[in-house]
């Protein structure tokens, strides 16, 4: 009996992980990596892009050439997000102490 359920068990896990596939799409992932890329001009231009931003950028290019979407999103995601955060960090600096000379 025992030997039946883990059976089971393993059957289900099996097919669950099989249906699971990719989420994301070559344009979702070009998509992402335009997003992130526009966001991080607009931190350059206030001087403000974090020193990881770029490496991320590349490697969710890298991501998309080899077909790893999810990846490619996950990082462009990241990177965007990194320079909305240094975006809003420029902000409260210039709130705080007013324009850098």
């Amino acid at each position: 009996m025992k030997k039946i359920m883990i059976l089971a068990a393993v059957a289900v896990l099996t097919i669950s992980a099989c249906a699971s596939g990719p989420t994301h799409t070559k344009n979702d992932a070009t998509g992402a990596i335009s997003a992130a890329e526009h966001e991080t001009a607009r931190a350059k231009k206030k001087n403000y892009e974090w020193r990881d931003t770029g490496k991320l950028i590349k490697k969710a290019k890298e991501a998309l050439k080899k077909d790893d979407f999810d990846t490619a999103v996950k990082l462009a995601n990241k990177a965007k997000d990194q320079s909305t955060m240094a975006l809003a960090q420029y902000e409260e600096q210039m709130n705080a102490t007013g324009p850098r000379e």
